[in-house]
């Protein structure tokens, strides 16, 4: 007979459901971006050819995988097994994605209270990074992209936001 009793922690559907949509748009958005934007094509084609990363909550997910395949970058779903994965950003816990992914934490923020783990090479993870911060500038209004990001790009032209936006937004709802 055991004194200690084992209780073990609630399942938080809904911060899990917000937490696995947003990856989901996040890497159809990716996909999106890397045909619209010059930029994020440029972090691309430094990456080697057949990259595949991973991002998601541990222990047990939700996960977004993102690879390029013959110079063609895809969404390739929440499951990485059978794949291998050069880079893996994994956040620790479904409680620090949720406030990654809300917003109310940037990701610059969040490294530096060691809530996201890298597995991968340093510089792979940056160009990783750098592009999620351009998707997540396209994908939000100004006033919460700057909290998401570490600096909004004041520089960039009204058409290439506006047209990036729309381009991405199309390309991501129509999965193409």
């Amino acid at each position: 007979m055991s004194i200690i009793k084992d209780v073990q922690s609630g399942k938080k559907p809904l911060k899990r459901a917000y937490v696995a949509i947003f990856l989901w748009f996040t890497g159809r958005a990716i996909q999106a971006a890397a045909k619209v934007d010059s930029e994020v094509k440029k972090e691309f084609e430094k990456l080697p050819e057949d990259f595949t990363f991973s991002l998601g909550c541990l222990p047990c997910g939700p996960w977004m995988v993102v690879g390029r395949e013959k110079g063609v970058v895809k969404y390739l779903g929440g499951d990485s097994r059978g794949r291998p994965v050069q880079v893996r950003l994994a956040i620790k816990s479904l409680d620090a994605g949720f406030l990654i992914l809300s917003f109310q934490e940037s990701t610059a923020l969040a490294t530096a209270r060691n809530r996201l783990i890298t597995d991968g090479e340093i510089p792979q993870a940056l160009a990783i990074i750098r592009i999620l911060d351009i998707v997540e500038v396209y994908l939000l209004p100004k006033l919460i992209a700057s909290l998401a990001v570490k600096r909004y790009p004041s520089w960039w032209s009204f058409g290439r936001k506006l047209g990036g936006r729309i381009g991405v937004y199309t390309r991501t709802l129509l999965g193409i």
